[in-house]
């Protein structure tokens, strides 16, 4: 029978991870630890690590949330082969990052607890997937070294986080990338994390169409969408959807909501989205609108980020940059057989993990 406890890790930054909503240090992740009664030592590790200023469930009673869940799932006595959607009605969906961190720990649980959750040529450590290299917001010369260090690395995709510095500074500094790699060289990415006002959006964009720009990440804030759908329609730079995804739950009003903004892409997030199969959901939807789409980690420690890297490994175009360069954030995140080569993200199935240990609380 299935048994659910947790553990929590308080994950710590190298930097202040600056966004348009302000600045992290810290972040923290809970555990799931899934087990199977029938056949003891095998454990299911899944990570729910609601994000501040954006998770629908990072709110004060998340811990209580998840004890709850761990305590209905025990009772329940299910047997180790119920389906996950059946396990995942315990989750309401208004809790996305505990729905992912359960249904995640359910997959590994059911391919036999070694953290492998897909068969495909990633998890064998046969091809990485390629990743955008991500430029945190900060004070220009921070942005530059990062810039600097990225294109050393072999990078051939860059995302620039913008919106905190003045919006020259930041049309400089891409300028200055743009003097060292053009666009068949190097492909560039920006995120607003809806920075921009709707009235002075369309205006910005023009000056950052110069530059060659693969897409804009919601460039103005979420739930404005009759003005979202002017900007998606007038834009010279392509627009992808994040954080407009956020607490879009309905499949009716999700086709609604591409319906009407029509943006080029969308960015899934199974943290934010409520879990693997939401985020199939959103792409499934997305693709029958004729909308592209990629994945993307959510400062996630090492357990979460390699169960969506390994969903992008199954599922994500090939040779098209995914946003899962976020295992290095940490100084103390658990440890794991992911590494970056080249802009490559890969998985070393011999490779070693650093485990969280069932109810302890750091």
């Amino acid at each position: 029978m299935l048994q659910l406890h947790y553990s929590r890790r308080t994950l710590r930054f190298n930097f202040p991870a600056r966004t348009s909503r302000g600045a992290l240090s810290e972040h923290v992740a809970w555990y799931l630890h899934l087990t199977d009664t029938q056949r003891p030592g095998l454990v299911g590790l899944g990570e729910a690590a609601p994000l501040a200023g954006l998770s629908p469930d990072h709110r004060p009673d998340f811990e209580p949330q998840l004890a709850a869940v761990c305590a209905a799932l025990n009772r329940a006595a299910l047997p180790a082969d119920t389906a996950a959607e059946l396990v995942l009605e315990l989750v309401p969906p208004e809790w996305p990052a505990l729905r992912f961190g359960l249904e995640t720990a359910l997959l590994d649980l059911h391919n036999g607890g070694e953290r492998v959750l897909f068969e495909n040529e990633f998890s064998r450590g046969e091809a990485g997937v390629p990743i955008n290299g991500l430029i945190w917001m900060g004070d220009a010369a921070f942005m530059r070294a990062q810039i600097r260090k990225k294109l050393t690395e072999g990078y051939s995709c860059l995302k620039l986080k913008i919106g905190s510095l003045d919006f020259a500074t930041e049309l400089q500094l891409l300028a200055e990338i743009r003097a060292e790699a053009g666009p068949s060289e190097l492909t560039l990415r920006v995120d607003a994390n809806g920075a921009f006002a709707p009235a002075e959006a369309l205006g910005k964009l023009e000056q950052l169409a110069r530059f060659d720009l693969h897409s804009i990440e919601q460039p103005i804030r979420a739930g404005q969408w009759a003005a979202m759908a002017d900007v998606c329609r007038h834009s010279p730079v392509p627009v992808a959807l994040d954080e407009e995804l956020i607490g879009v739950t309905e499949p009716a009003r999700q086709a609604a909501l591409l319906s009407e903004t029509r943006p080029a892409y969308i960015i899934l997030k199974p943290t934010l989205v409520g879990g693997m199969a939401a985020a199939l959901e959103w792409w499934q939807l997305a693709e029958e609108h004729g909308i592209s789409w990629w994945l993307t980690s959510a400062l996630e420690s090492n357990i979460g980020l390699n169960a969506i890297s390994q969903l992008a490994g199954e599922y994500a175009l090939p040779n098209f940059p995914q946003g899962l360069g976020t295992g290095k954030l940490y100084h103390n995140n658990l440890e794991a057989p992911l590494h970056i080569r080249q802009g490559h993200l890969h998985f070393d199935p011999l490779g070693g993990w650093q485990l969280p240990v069932p109810g302890q609380l750091e």
